[in-house]
Formats: C-alpha cells, sequence, structure tokens
C-alpha cells in the first residue's frame, strides 16, 4: 500500500511537470509526501542490509571413519599343510590331543607331523623350504625361524621314525649350516637343496 502511493505521487510529477512548477500548492501536496517516501525506502533499505542473514544450518556431523586396521602381529607361525594323503596327524604343544591335519593348517615350530601306513602329508615353511613326511612316520618340526627381510634363520626338525624328503628353500640357501636333521642315532647338516632321510627308529 506504501508503495503504491509513493507510485502515483511520481506518477502525477511526471506526468504533469509544466502544472507542477507553476503551482506552488502542488509543490505541498505532492512533493513532501513524495520525498517522505524516498527518506522511508531508504531507511528500510538500510535496515534491510544491516539485518543479520540467517545463519546456515550447520552441515551434519558425518560418520568417523572406519579405524585402520590395527598391524598384525610378527608372523609367528612356521607353514602350512600344503597337501595329505590318508591318514595324518597333526600333534602341538597347545593341544592335549591330536587332530586330523588337513590342506592349509597352520604349523607352528614346535609341532609334530604323525602319518599311518600308506599316507603321507607335504608342509610348506615360511622360508618355502618343503617337506614331504612318507608312510608310517613321526616327524618333529622343534626349531624353525625365519627373517623375510634378510633371509636369515635356523631350521632342525627330528625324524623319530619313517622317511621325509626335503628340499631346502631360503634359509638353506643363505646359510646351508643353518638347517639340521636330527634322528635318533645321528644330527645331519645339510649340503644339498633336495635330498631324503629314512630312518627305523621306533616310537
Amino acid at each position: 500500500m506504501f508503495v503504491s502511493r509513493c507510485n502515483a505521487f511520481a506518477l502525477i510529477i511526471v506526468s504533469a511537470p509544466k502544472q507542477f512548477a507553476e503551482n506552488p500548492m502542488m509543490h505541498k501536496k505532492f512533493l513532501l509526501p513524495l520525498l517522505g517516501c524516498a527518506l522511508l525506502g531508504a531507511a528500510a533499505i538500510s535496515q534491510a542490509q544491516t539485518a543479520p542473514s540467517t545463519p546456515a544450518a550447520a552441515p551434519a556431523p558425518t560418520a568417523p571413519a572406519a579405524a585402520a586396521p590395527a598391524a598384525t602381529a610378527p608372523e609367528r607361525q612356521a607353514g602350512f599343510v600344503k597337501s595329505v594323503r590318508g591318514d595324518v596327524k597333526l600333534l602341538s604343544a597347545a593341544a592335549a590331543t591330536a587332530r586330523n591335519a588337513v590342506p592349509g593348517d597352520a604349523l607352528a615350530s614346535v609341532d609334530r607331523i604323525v602319518t599311518g601306513p600308506d599316507s603321507s602329508a607335504a608342509v610348506v615353511l615360511r622360508d618355502d623350504t618343503t617337506l614331504v613326511v612318507g608312510p608310517s612316520s613321526r616327524l618333529d618340526l622343534k626349531q624353525f625361524h625365519f627373517d623375510a627381510t634378510t633371509h636369515e634363520g635356523g631350521l632342525l626338525v627330528s625324524l623319530l621314525r619313517g622317511s621325509m624328503r626335503m628340499i631346502t628353500g631360503l634359509i638353506g640357501k643363505t646359510n646351508p649350516d643353518a638347517v639340521r636333521v636330527e634322528t635318533q642315532t645321528a644330527t645331519i647338516g645339510i649340503r644339498g637343496t633336495d635330498f631324503i632321510v629314512q630312518t627305523d627308529g621306533q616310537p
């Protein structure tokens, strides 16, 4: 309503400029109200410019990023069972009874592998040494340690009975003296990369 009335005053002045200039009464009747309109309009604009703007809504908190997985503990297992044929048992220091071995089973450095007649098992150690345990055999992995960076380490297996084939890995290639095979009658140092040991020892 205020804007319409001010526009009407301005329209009268613009449409009859000569009459407005020659008639002092029109000055009083239209010019003063139009001046008031201008002042009120300027005040309204100033107030709009200085009025605080509505603060933008704060962004919704984002869900925290998933925590990085904890660093894995140093590798403690000596290797794993690669293949099994027939009746093969694993006996570890942590278990009171033997369990049936299956491919993929972890092998610790104190585990015993026992094979029945017409049975065999192949295990791979962390340095890529392969042990193939023949039928009716009993083999203890007595010591194993390996540094994957330097390829240094040590390996001692004890063949209590039966037969075993060993294909040496990085430990044997880096330091052959660090690989030994123990039987009930002797401890054998390794000088080759692929060999077979057989013993008639009783359990």
